[in-house]
Order: C-alpha cells, then structure tokens, then sequence
C-alpha cells in the first residue's frame, strides 16, 4: 500500500502531540501535585479557537491574536495546557504574595508553584516537538481565547497553547508584527486526524 507524505506528516503530529502531553504529566510537579489540565483540538474545535482569537483581536484592538490565529490555520492541530487553582500547603512559602496557602485562598491569589510546574511541564513539551522537528510555538493569545470559549474546567486560571505544523518553512517565525490589511486568508491546514 502506498502511503501519501501528507497522511504520514499528520500521523506524526498526531503521535507527537500525544508524546508532548506524556512528556508535559512526566515531568516535575511541586509536592507531586499535578494541578494540570491537557488536551489536543483539531478541525471544526480550533477553527473556533482561531475565531474566538480573531473576535478578542478585533474587540482588543490587539492584531497579534488575528496573527496569531491566521498561525492556527497552518496548523494541523493545537496541544493545550492549563493550570488549576490548587494550594500546596507549603511553610513559609508566601511565593503568591498572601502570605501562605490560606491568606492565598481567602484572598484569590493563585498558586505560584501551579504556574511554575505550567511552565516546567511545557518545557518538556517543545522539546519532544523539537526532537521530533515538528514546528511549535508557545502561544498565549490561543490560551487566553481557550479560556474565554470555556475550553478548560472552571479550576484552570490560566492557559497556554502549542500549535504543531509540518512544512518547508515554520508559519510560527519570521512572521508581520501585524496582519497585513491586505493579505488573503491562508489556506486550512489538514486536521491531525484526517484519513
């Protein structure tokens, strides 16, 4: 059976994404708490994430969500990762600037360590996206507008997302500081699950 480059590129972004959230569970967590919410969208689910980006672009006066949502349609799928309200219980912590666990939760600050063992457990993400030489790039504006569409449990304060693309030139670099007026939508990436 012959099989297309194309059907061979998604199924490696596929299995990468899938290796990236491994990678992002496995990796350290303060306490041995994982205070983390995964999940990988595709097709109809990111067009929406790119619309939600493009909306909060337009209502913000904000054009890097619209460029950052026209990098969402060159790709073929999009890895999330959020942070969950949770408290350690630490002494003499107070990295949250409350004081302790308590002062944190009566006063809604967010864990610090929640948002470090994010960024740690993204770390490890990119780089089995890397190792694989699949593009990526860490993106706050299609965390945030996963967050607006209700994309995570209420628990999760804050988001990031990755998208993964595979062609000659990463769409995630050497990009407009803004979305030229003129430029015509770029054309939809396959999704990640496409046979």
């Amino acid at each position: 059976m012959k099989y297309s480059g194309e059907k061979i590129q998604l199924r490696a972004i596929e299995t990468v994404a899938s290796l990236m959230i491994a990678a992002a569970k496995t990796a350290p967590k303060a306490c041995g708490v994982d205070s983390m919410e995964t999940f990988i969208i595709d097709g109809a689910d990111k067009d929406a994430l790119a619309s939600a980006m493009r909306k909060i672009g337009e209502e913000t006066r904000q054009p890097f969500y619209i460029r950052d949502a026209d990098n969402l349609d060159l790709s073929a799928c999009v890895v999330l990762f959020g942070a969950q309200d949770t408290y350690r219980g630490l002494p003499h912590c107070g990295y949250c600037g409350a004081g302790n666990c308590f002062g944190a939760n009566k006063s809604g600050a967010h864990c610090a360590f929640a948002v470090g063992d994010l960024g740690i457990a993204m770390g490890s993400a990119v780089s089995v996206a890397a190792a694989h030489h699949i593009d990526n790039r860490v993106m706050f504006s299609a965390g945030k507008a996963a967050l607006t569409l209700g994309l995570f449990s209420e628990k999760v304060f804050l988001a990031y997302a990755i998208p993964l693309s595979v062609s000659e030139k990463s769409p995630f670099y050497d990009r407009p500081a803004t979305p030229p007026a003129s430029a015509a939508p770029a054309p939809a990436a396959p999704a990640c699950n496409a046979k």
